[in-house]
């Protein structure tokens, strides 16, 4: 038996599910706690996207290096190869 993924099991979340869940973590975790955790969510949310940002950098960077690599190839046995197998 195959999982269905949760957005097509029970749709997308809306306002009543969103309230819901805001008052559950409202009761485990307090009011005072509440901001100090929104804002570490934030921050990790923020480092998430920063590294992520910074991946897809090197990504690339790397890809573009390649390029310029293999315009700039000039081996001359490497270039018969290719001549060859066109």
């Amino acid at each position: 038996m195959t999982m269905l993924p949760i957005t097509l099991a029970f749709g997308p979340l809306g306002p009543m599910e969103m309230g819901v869940i805001f008052v559950v973590i409202l009761l485990l975790f307090g009011a005072k706690k509440l901001p100090q955790l929104a804002r570490s969510m934030g921050k990790s949310m923020g480092e998430f996207r920063k590294a992520k940002d910074e991946f897809e950098h090197e990504i690339r960077e790397a890809g573009k290096e390649i390029d310029e690599v293999s315009k700039l190839d000039t081996n001359p046995r490497r270039r018969k190869t290719q001549e060859h197998d066109v």
